[in-house]
C-alpha cells in the first residue's frame, strides 16, 4: 500500500505505490449480502475492549461491516464476508469485478460476492447512510482511523469494535494484535490466535533459512510526490522487513514522528542508505524513482541492493506487504523472502 492509501483522509493513494492499505469493495451491493453467513462456531456473548471503550457483541453477527482498510481479510480467514468495506485501491476504470476482491489471497474467498463500498480511500469519513442501509449486526473498524466522534456515530447503528486499546497512532498496532481483535469480535480469539501462530512460525523458518539477513539493515520505501517517502519500523511493512530477520532504519521513526511514514526531504536521503532497500510502487513510480540521482547514488542501488516490488500491478507483492493480514502475510513472506535473496 502507499502511505496515501493507508491514510485516506492525508494522502493522494495512487502516489505512494498502492501498498499502503489495501481494502475492497464495489460501487454497488450485491443481493448475496443477504445471504451472509454468520460468524460460524463463534462464542458468544463477547466483550471486546477497544480505544474508545468496550462493545459487546450478544450472538454470532450475520451482517458485518468492515471499516477497518484491511478488516474485511481477517474476517474472510475466519470465515465471515462482510456485506460493506472500505475500497482502499481504486479500481482501474471501467474494469470489473473490483480489484479489491481479486487478489491471490482472497479471490477464492470471496467467490462471487461483492461487498457494498462505504468508503473510499481519500473520503473524510464513512457513508454512515450506506452503512444503516446494510443493516449490520457488527461494524469492525480495528485497521481504521476513525475518531471517537465517528465510533459514537456507527455505535448508534450497531455494535462497533474499533482499534486496539493500547494502541496510541492509527495503523500503528502489530498486525498479530490486529488479527486477534478481530477475531475477538467474531467469537474466534481462539482461531485466530492459531492462525496468528501459524504466520508467526513461517516468519520464524525465513529467519532460520536466511540468518544472513540478521546483519543487514533494511528499509521499506516508496516514491511519493517527487519524494523518497520511507516506512516505518512500525508500519506493517515494516515490521515484515523486520519479520523475516532484517535489521531496521529506526532513525525513519524519529522523522517520521509518529506517522508511519515520512517523505524525506533531499538532505535526509541519507537516511535509506542501507545495505538493503525494498522499494513498493508501481511500474510508473519505479521508474521515476530511478531518475531520481540522489537515490541512484545510494550504495545500495549501485550494489545492485535494491528490490523493486510492484504495488497493484502484476504480482502484487506491495499490496501484500501492505496489508499484512493473515490471508495476505504467507504470501508476502514468501515473495519478499525471495527477492531479498537476490544479489
Amino acid at each position: 500500500m502507499t502511505p496515501g492509501r493507508r491514510l485516506a483522509a492525508a494522502l493522494s493513494a495512487a502516489a505512494l505505490g498502492v501498498g499502503l492499505l489495501a481494502g475492497c469493495g464495489s460501487d454497488s451491493a450485491d443481493t448475496s449480502n443477504d445471504d451472509a453467513p454468520a460468524a460460524a462456531s463463534g462464542d458468544f456473548p463477547v466483550t471486546v475492549e477497544h480505544a474508545f471503550g468496550s462493545t459487546k457483541v450478544s450472538q454470532a453477527p450475520k451482517r458485518v461491516v468492515s471499516l477497518g482498510y484491511t478488516d474485511d481479510q481477517a474476517m474472510l480467514a475466519l470465515g465471515v464476508k462482510p456485506v460493506g468495506m472500505v475500497d482502499q485501491y481504486p479500481n482501474p476504470a471501467g474494469k470489473k469485478p473490483d480489484i479489491n476482491t481479486q487478489w491471490p489471497w482472497v479471490k477464492d474467498k470471496w467467490g462471487d460476492t461483492r461487498p457494498e463500498v462505504v468508503m473510499k480511500n481519500g473520503d473524510s469519513g464513512p457513508d454512515y447512510e450506506k452503512i444503516a442501509a446494510l443493516r449490520p449486526d457488527l461494524i469492525v473498524a480495528v485497521y481504521s482511523e476513525i475518531d471517537k466522534a465517528a465510533y459514537d456515530k456507527l455505535s448508534k447503528i450497531a455494535p462497533t469494535v474499533g482499534r486496539t486499546k493500547g494502541e496510541k497512532e492509527p495503523f500503528s498496532a502489530p498486525w498479530q494484535d490486529n488479527a486477534v481483535q478481530i477475531a475477538k469480535a467474531l467469537g474466534q480469539e481462539d482461531k485466530g490466535t492459531e492462525l496468528v501462530q501459524g504466520i508467526q512460525d513461517k516468519l520464524d523458518a525465513a529467519k532460520k533459512a536466511h540468518p544472513k539477513f540478521a546483519d543487514q539493515k533494511a528499509v521499506a520505501l516508496s516514491w511519493y510526490e517527487n519524494s523518497v517517502a520511507p516506512f516505518t519500523s512500525t508500519d506493517v511493512r515494516g515490521r515484515l522487513v523486520t519479520g523475516i530477520g532484517f535489521g531496521y532504519q529506526t532513525e525513519i521513526d524519529k522523522v517520521a514522528d509518529g506517522k508511519f511514514f515520512t517523505a524525506l526531504s533531499p538532505e535526509r536521503v541519507d537516511l535509506v542508505d542501507v545495505d538493503r532497500v525494498f522499494v513498493i510502487n508501481d511500474k510508473a513510480d519505479q521508474r521515476a524513482l530511478k531518475k531520481f540521482k540522489l537515490f541512484t547514488n545510494l550504495d545500495a542501488v549501485k550494489k545492485g541492493k535494491v528490490s523493486y516490488l510492484l504495488d497493484s500491478e502484476g504480482p502484487a507483492v506491495g499490496a501484500a506487504m501492505s496489508q499484512s493480514t493473515l490471508l495476505s502475510l504467507p504470501y508476502a513472506i514468501d515473495q519478499l523472502v525471495t527477492s531479498a535473496g537476490r544479489g
